[in-house]
């Protein structure tokens, strides 16, 4: 994405974590914040319950790192202006202000494109920008979680009620992948034709897409699987399909889907040589058909032993497993680190901090990115670029339509 150039008027993590990637991917990427108040998520204290530092804050170093800040007033004229020659120098805008907004600031589809009308124009909404609700908001907990199924789908119907998301800006983040791979094919369509292309993400569109296995068998067949409770004893339809306790209260999920060719493998590396050579279990069909007794011969042998051991033991396992982990664990995750996932950026006051990588990566090299700028970080630098004179600089920041 060098010499791709993109003005992001967006806030909270949806719509700036397009930029993110876009801007680990190489491009240049100019987000435009209220000059008083930035990013409304710069005033967030607190994330899921845990306070955060205001100078250490991971809703803004994990979807704006990379970018250049730039304070303007989009409310006033001056400010409009100032936006309207950044855009004239720019690929593609980004944004996810409301149909309203757009159009009393002057940044909707026409204001754009009558200043550069090849630009990729992407926009990312609640619901999309079509239909009765195109002027609603809404967020991740809202559109992605609640409104599109997931949230019913992975809350268990013994619990008698819904189950909150737990982490925050999980929609937001896929969806911004979404945006990015979007943007990138309206780039190539655009070398290839000289054409610029309108573009719409939703988290509920997202949600569906992430969903949508799920989903094409709910419409399939009018049944909506739900994820079970906890060591909830059902009828077993694989035994190598489950999850395990251990010892010491962890968790062992095995994923053996087709069990053609591991049986023996995987009875020995649970202890139970015996079981292969059992001939309920010894060959798939059996094995299905005696699920129940082969799932309670694995509980008891995973169940005897600590959840360490277990990791260890089934490390040279040739079928499908994984440890049932949290997001701390797979900060340390050797797998995940010697495939980069963690990049460390310095912040403005020179310690490092550690955000995730984009999960592309290309000819096996790490994405470099750096740290998210401060409000209004970059504003007399980038206006600068712009062949912008020093009074008119300072007659915009007297006037307050700059920071």
């Amino acid at each position: 994405m060098a010499g791709v150039r993109v003005v992001e008027v967006a806030q909270f993590t949806f719509v700036p974590a397009a930029g993110a990637i876009l801007a680990d991917w190489g491009a240049d990427v100019i987000k435009i914040e209220h000059p008083v108040r930035g990013d409304t998520q710069r005033g967030f204290v607190n994330m899921g319950g845990i306070q955060l530092d205001p100078d250490r804050h991971p809703l803004i170093e994990h979807p704006n790192r990379g970018k250049r800040s730039v304070g303007i007033d989009l409310s006033s004229a001056e400010g409009q202006a100032v936006l309207h020659e950044l855009v004239a120098t720019a690929d593609v805008f980004l944004t996810n202000y409301l149909p309203a907004q757009r159009q009393r600031n002057r940044f909707d589809l026409e204001h754009i494109r009558a200043i550069k009308p090849d630009i990729i124009y992407a926009r990312g909404s609640a619901y999309g920008d079509k239909g009765p609700e195109r002027d609603s908001g809404g967020y991740d907990g809202t559109a992605f979680w609640t409104r599109s199924g997931v949230g019913h789908a992975l809350t268990p119907a013994e619990l008698g009620g819904a189950l909150s998301q737990g982490i925050p800006a999980f929609g937001d983040s896929i969806g911004g992948m979404n945006i990015a791979g979007g943007i990138s094919a309206a780039l190539f369509h655009r070398e290839r034709t000289g054409e610029g292309i309108e573009l719409d993400v939703s988290l509920l569109s997202t949600a569906w897409w992430a969903a949508g296995a799920g989903m094409t068998q709910a419409l399939e067949t009018g049944i909506t699987a739900r994820s079970p409770m906890p060591n909830t004893t059902g009828r077993s339809v694989n035994p190598f399909v489950g999850n395990y306790a251990t010892s010491d209260g962890g968790t062992i999920n095995l994923c053996i889907v087709s069990p053609t060719g591991y049986i023996r493998d995987a009875f020995e590396h649970l202890g139970l040589p015996e079981a292969a050579d059992d001939p309920r279990f010894a060959e798939p069909r059996p094995l299905l058909a005696n699920a129940d007794a082969a799932a309670a011969l694995i509980r008891a042998a995973i169940g005897a032993k600590s959840f360490d051991y277990w990791r260890k033991r089934l490390k040279t396992m040739r079928g499908q497993w994984a440890p049932f982990a949290s997001l701390i664990d797979l900060g340390s995750d050797e797998q995940a680190l010697a495939n980069d996932m963690i990049a460390e950026v310095e912040t403005a006051d020179g310690a490092p901090f550690k955000v995730v990588r984009g999960p592309v990566q290309f000819n096996h090299e790490p994405l470099e990115t750096t740290r998210a700028p401060l409000a209004s970080e970059h504003t007399e630098l980038v206006l600068t670029e712009l062949g912008m004179d020093w009074d008119r600089i300072a007659e915009l920041k007297e006037s307050g339509a700059i920071a």
